[in-house]
């Protein structure tokens, strides 16, 4: 049994005057309108919030249907987790219907990770290293001098962002600007700039299930999932939030993730028409780019310089705007990554629609402390 998307909904990403909880809500509720469905239609849900409550408590304002809602937790990769329980539910004739739902309402300024949470010594907080941002620099400095690459890129990538960003409505930084303004920009960690980083946010989402078969049945335009893989790190990776690092460097959980997805799905990185990446900040798409397949490392200049990441490019990547002009809300933001994808694939995506009817999607999310899910979409 194949499982397909029949309906999505969104809060807008930012910051807003409602609670992280009630954007969830408004994103539950968008998503059962757009598949043309009522909450006792839904007899399974999944989802989850680092910050904003227990997700299977919006039972109370959905409906006291006594449907089973788990809730579900992975870092960024969160989302990815409530749609994978989703569709294994759904694949193992648990469930017909089930709404997989995210959102978030974070402080402002970082994540206040603490060094227990991931079974890490009091010290590696002491020093500083919980800030994320010194890992994310460090990893991508390695990546640029090991192949050879120029920072410029990362500003490429930026400018990218905010491109698309300004032609998305739910966006949250809706302000084009120039490579040379975010170059320019304060130094955060060298090296990369205040403008390179995403920063936690605000917002919700939620996108409606069903089995292929029921899906063809009540929509004509739903969406199939021809893969959903996750991945968890192993021994000699480099991961965030990680104290020690091993003689020789493996590939990270993305890559096995990408890799399983791709196969499950049985097409091709090159098949790919449109593809939403992690980009917590500029360096993550770079590297991103490649651990899932859609370019060598190194050879990530040439689709940034060439314009093939662009809309109208060969591979549009982050056609929204990604982390970097969205913000990233936990709960949220893969599941922000997936509902896009849908509506590229939708023809709905209004001035940020990828040209000539993409076919197929793919989405990717990293976390800490090394968790990858990666998705293939088609129509």
């Amino acid at each position: 049994m194949t499982v397909s998307i029949v309906g999505v909904g969104l809060h807008p990403f930012g910051r807003a005057e409602v609670s992280g909880r009630e954007m969830g809500l408004i994103a539950a509720r968008a998503a059962l309108d757009d598949a043309g469905i009522s909450w006792n239609d839904v007899d399974f849900a999944a989802g989850g919030s680092r910050d904003s409550g227990h997700a299977d408590a919006l039972v109370s304002e959905l409906g006291l249907t006594g449907v089973p809602f788990i809730s579900v937790y992975n870092g960024c990769g969160t989302a990815g987790s409530a749609i994978l329980t989703c569709t294994q539910a759904i694949e193992a004739g648990a469930a017909e219907v089930a709404l997989a739902v995210g959102f978030d309402k974070h402080a402002r300024g970082p994540f206040d990770s603490t060094a227990a949470e991931y079974g890490l010594p009091d010290w590696y907080a002491q020093d500083g290293m919980m800030v994320t941002t010194q890992f994310f620099a460090l990893k991508t400095q390695r990546y640029l001098h090991d192949h050879g690459l120029d920072a410029r890129l990362l500003g490429e990538i930026a400018a990218k962002a905010l491109r698309n960003g300004s032609i998305t409505p739910h966006a949250w930084r809706r302000k084009p600007m120039s490579v040379d303004e975010i170059m320019a920009a304060t130094m955060v960690n060298d090296p990369l700039t205040a403008y390179m980083f995403c920063s936690p946010s605000e917002g919700g989402a939620a996108v409606v299930l069903m089995s292929t078969e029921r899906a063809r049945q009540v929509s004509d335009r739903s969406i199939e999932i021809k893969a959903l893989e996750f991945r968890t790190r192993r021994f000699g990776t480099f991961e965030v939030f990680s104290p020690w690092l091993a003689p020789e460097i493996t590939d990270g959980a993305t890559v096995h993730a990408a890799r399983a997805a791709f196969e499950a799905a049985g097409v091709g990185p090159d098949e790919i028409d449109v593809a939403q990446l992690q980009d917590t900040e500029a360096g993550a798409e770079l590297m991103h780019l490649a651990e899932c397949g859609f370019c060598a490392p190194g050879d990530q200049a040439r689709l940034i310089l060439d314009g093939e990441l662009e809309i109208g490019g060969r591979l549009p990547v982050n056609t929204d705007g990604g982390l970097i002009a969205n913000g990233e809300p936990i709960g949220a933001s893969g599941l922000r990554q997936v509902i896009e994808c849908v509506l590229q694939l939708q023809g709905r995506a209004g001035d940020r629609q990828v040209p000539n009817a993409p076919k197929t999607a793919f989405t990717q999310v990293y976390g800490a402390p090394g968790i990858s899910a990666c998705s293939v979409l088609a129509r």
